[in-house]
């Protein structure tokens, strides 16, 4: 079994697979259209001091999301 873990748990330099979105309506179709799905490889670019935002790669495409925003994203196999 996979262990699962926050987006927002997670620190500079990992690798994880997203496992589930769990934001709805807008946010979740934004994030999507970023490629940000389940089974998508992204990589943790930048946090900030407090954790406050987060820049994620995702394929060729880099996004950066709030604290919040990461809390809505399940994430397994980081490494």
């Amino acid at each position: 079994m996979k262990t699962m873990t926050l987006l927002s748990a997670c620190t500079k330099g990992e690798h994880a697979t997203v496992a589930k979105i769990n934001a709805t309506g807008a946010l979740k179709q934004r994030l999507i259209s970023f490629g940000l799905m389940k089974g998508a490889e992204i990589v943790i670019l930048e946090c900030g001091l407090t954790k406050s935002t987060f820049e994620i790669k995702i394929g060729s495409v880099n996004i950066a999301l709030r604290r919040e925003e990461a809390e809505l994203i399940e994430v397994c196999d980081v490494r």
